[in-house]
């Protein structure tokens, strides 16, 4: 049996960047908000688990957002799916994996983590669940207080927008609030040169 996907997004929008990137941080402790079916999970287990043990988080509801919602599509089947996916990455993977699957909003999962004591505790945070500006913010705001300093936090859709019949609306594509988040922030994170499908940024400080 092997790895089952509906999509290629993560090959065309994130793998090339990654191929060069991810070698270079090195992630062991990693947290993603928003894991669909499980594309970027799997390839960091195929990439780090040679030489490491790894701690995986994913936060996810697998409600689907307004664009899944409105297209139809099954967030029952691509849980699912992303469960197999993960099972296979790590029987397969050469060095264990500590898989942590937070099933829920990311508003209250993050704030839970923050609770635990998880701050400054991830290398890499990847940031892709709702494509809505405001949780998006959110999100960010949140999950930076987890992220170690000389940490990587990847946007995931920087210049995704969802076309609406009156046209783009700057409140439902993430954008706005990756952007407003760096600014404020401009002091504690430097932005890392790449393709702008994604935005990478380095916490600098606290």
């Amino acid at each position: 049996m092997d790895l089952q996907f509906t999509n290629n997004w993560f090959q065309i929008t994130a793998k090339a960047v990654w191929d060069q990137l991810i070698p270079q941080v090195r992630p062991k402790k990693i947290l993603e908000i928003g894991s669909y079916e499980g594309a970027s999970v799997c390839y960091l287990i195929d990439k780090l688990a040679k030489d490491g043990e790894l701690e995986i988080h994913c936060i996810d509801s697998w409600e689907g957002g307004i664009e899944h919602i409105s297209a139809g599509i099954s967030m029952n089947a691509i849980e699912t799916r992303f469960r197999s996916n993960i099972g296979l990455a790590v029987e397969r993977a050469a060095k264990p994996v500590d898989m942590h699957i937070h099933k829920g909003f990311s508003d209250f999962c993050l704030a839970r983590l923050v609770a635990e004591d998880k701050t400054n505790y991830f290398d890499m945070i990847y940031i892709d669940g709702s494509h809505q500006a405001a949780d998006v913010l959110y999100d960010a705001v949140v999950a930076f207080k987890l992220l170690k300093v000389d940490g990587l936090m990847v946007f995931d859709d920087y210049l995704w927008a969802e076309t609406m019949p009156y046209g783009k609306d700057p409140l439902r594509c993430p954008k706005p609030a990756i952007d407003a988040f760096v600014n404020i922030n401009f002091r504690k994170l430097q932005v890392v040169s790449a393709p702008l499908s994604q935005l990478y940024v380095r916490k600098i400080s606290d």
